[in-house]
This record gives structure tokens, C-alpha cells and sequence, in this order.
């Protein structure tokens, strides 16, 4: 029986075959509001290459939409294969990016916000400013609702009444939607 053969520094030698040792995947905490780790994901996910998979672990009640918008795009733009695990919690916004990933694994327990998007600002601005802005704000709501259902493609119209209600839902919820599977806890 061949042992290891110690020459081989990049990869390692059994019997007559070559392996390459594999390459760590990529583990990426979104952990509280999407403003805290927005700008640190998106570095890291500009450093792997096109189409490489990587894992969220998250615990986010959500934060900004363009943030998690962001996120979510760049995970599409860049074809890679992601894997959401919550741990916890994934709401509101955060549910852009869970939404994004191919394979999505829950926790029995954990707590998932469906609901219309919401703004706020914290600018003072003109009136005519302000109607422009809710005009907007009105198409960008629609907008973003809509794609939040695309994003669960087996369940949108689940989803859809999930948003219009506001719903909390639990990890069990959505195995039994087919939209996670669950950890092994």
C-alpha cells in the first residue's frame, strides 16, 4: 500500500493518483444591520473569482435595501454559488440576500419578516423634492416587493401574501414552503 508522498508541496499523492488539496470555500457573517456589514461583504465578494461558492452565515433583522440590494447584485452579477445558513434571524432587507442564494439552510427556530419595504430619511428637504421622492418610493416599493417574490421562485405568491401581511415566519415554514432546508441541529 503507497503512503503519502511528502514531496508534493501544492497537492499530495495516494497509491498512482494526484489530488489537490481543496480550497477553503469562502465563510461571510452578515451579522446585525445590513449598514454594518454591507460595505465588508462587498469587498470580500469582489476578491473571489466569477462563478466561485461561498457561505453567509446570518443573524440580520435587515437595515438598508440599497445595502442588501447591493449585496444581492453582486452575487447575481458574479454567478456565484451561494449558501445562506441563518442562525438566527433574516428580515426585511436581509431577505434580499437569502433570497439570492442557491441553497438556503434554516434553522427550525428562527425568525423571518416579510414585509412591504420601508423608508425613512432623516434629510430635510423642499416639499417639491419630497413629492418626487414619495413618487419614486411608491414605484421602488412595487419594485422591490416584486423581486423579493421572483427571488423565491417555488412560492411567489406565498411570499406575495406573506409581504402584503407583514408576516413573521419560522424556519419550519419555509421547508414546508420548499423555499430551505433545515440545520441539523
Amino acid at each position: 500500500m503507497a503512503g503519502l508522498v511528502k514531496s508534493a508541496p501544492a497537492a499530495y499523492v495516494t497509491g498512482m493518483q494526484r489530488h489537490k488539496p481543496r480550497r477553503k470555500q469562502p465563510e461571510l457573517t452578515l451579522v446585525g444591520e445590513v449598514d454594518e456589514w454591507e460595505a465588508e461583504v462587498l469587498q470580500q465578494l469582489l476578491k473571489l473569482p466569477q462563478g466561485s461558492s461561498c457561505t453567509f452565515y446570518i443573524d440580520s433583522s435587515g437595515g438598508s435595501v440599497y445595502g442588501a440590494l447591493a449585496v444581492m447584485a453582486l452575487i447575481r452579477l458574479r454567478h456565484l454559488q451561494a449558501c445562506a445558513v441563518v442562525l438566527s434571524e433574516c428580515s426585511s432587507a436581509a431577505l434580499l440576500v437569502f433570497g439570492a442564494c442557491q441553497k438556503r439552510l434554516v434553522n427550525p427556530l428562527g425568525t423571518f419578516l416579510f414585509h412591504r419595504m420601508r423608508w425613512q430619511s432623516e434629510k430635510r428637504v423642499a416639499s417639491e423634492e419630497a413629492r418626487h421622492w414619495a413618487a419614486h418610493f411608491e414605484h421602488l416599493e412595487r419594485e422591490l416587493d416584486e423581486l423579493l417574490a421572483r427571488l423565491f421562485a417555488p412560492a411567489q405568491e406565498l411570499v406575495r401574501t406573506w409581504i402584503r401581511e407583514g408576516r413573521y415566519v419560522t424556519g419550519r415554514e419555509l421547508v414546508q414552503a420548499g423555499l430551505a432546508e433545515l440545520l441539523p441541529l
